[in-house]
């Protein structure tokens, strides 16, 4: 395992980010190039669009994700009737894969058969709902099967969560007469401060290698409105067979992980380390 580790993903990782400094095309090459594959990529119009995407994206998937799914563990902690059911309900969608996700959203936004013309079948003839065919929002049509496919995950670690706080706390927080929305606010969600590290990591993880909800809805269409970088790198690696850009491109997405790992685990491990 250890050998597999640093061959690898170890060796792999340090080949790629090596060979981004090349001018590698078809094959890998060993043709030094400085930094030049990094200035072309970053004055590349469509990886301008692909990181734009993935801000707005990874901002409001990580905001909603964690609001919903905290919303959702708090009701189903309250003890309600038929809680495994809905349980496995919210949870089910995790289950498929993000290619039958987007392509089952895709049909639910088609606006010949989606829910643009089931409305307007029921008289709103004005109504538009089609967000994979605007430019503008197409972003926000791939957040929505997103949301749909990962929330239930989010639900089921923070009621796990939930469910480790000691039930005197909430007998105590209801003998002093704290509202239910402080004692979840000052008092809850601090305790669970490990689950929403945690939480957030996946989460982030997930959203800097997104690329199949965006292959099966839109294949980064309409034009190139919902470029992200994963299709970035895959396109230019084995379509435009440019392994030197692919590689930056590459380099600059595990930048952007370091970016989220690295404070995860100071704030972890430092913090039992001092602690």
């Amino acid at each position: 395992m250890i050998l597999t580790a640093v061959v690898v993903f170890a060796g792999g990782t340090a080949w790629t980010v090596l060979y981004s400094f090349t001018n590698s095309k078809l094959l890998p090459r060993f043709s030094f190039v400085g930094l030049d594959q990094y200035y072309r990529l970053w004055a590349a119009p469509r990886w301008g669009v692909a990181v734009e995407n993935l801000a707005i994206y990874g901002v409001l998937s990580l905001i909603f994700s964690l609001a919903i799914g905290f919303l959702l563990a708090a009701l189903l902690d309250q003890k309600i009737r038929f809680e495994d059911t809905f349980r496995t309900i919210f949870l089910y969608p995790f289950a498929l894969s993000f290619i039958v996700t987007g392509l089952v959203w895709q049909w639910l936004l088609n606006p010949d058969f989606g829910v643009q013309a089931v409305v307007r079948g029921l008289g709103w003839e004005s109504f538009t709902f089609n967000p994979l065919y605007d430019a503008s929002i197409v972003i926000y049509g791939i957040l929505i099967a997103a949301l749909w496919q990962g929330t239930g995950l989010v639900m089921c670690l923070m009621l796990a969560g939930l469910r480790g706080i000691d039930e005197d706390i909430w007998k105590a927080a209801r003998v002093d007469g704290i509202p239910m929305w402080k004692t979840y606010l000052f008092i809850v969600i601090p305790m669970m401060r490990p689950v929403f590290i945690t939480t957030i990591v996946i989460i982030a993880s997930g959203i800097i290698k997104v690329y199949d909800l965006v292959v099966a809805q839109t294949s980064g269409g309409p034009g190139i409105a919902s470029e992200v970088p994963a299709k970035y790198v895959y396109d230019y690696m084995f379509f435009a067979q440019n392994l030197g850009q692919g590689f930056a491109a590459s380099t600059m997405m595990l930048l952007s992980v370091i970016i989220v790992v690295v404070p995860w685990a100071y704030l972890e491990f430092g913090r039992a380390r001092r602690g």
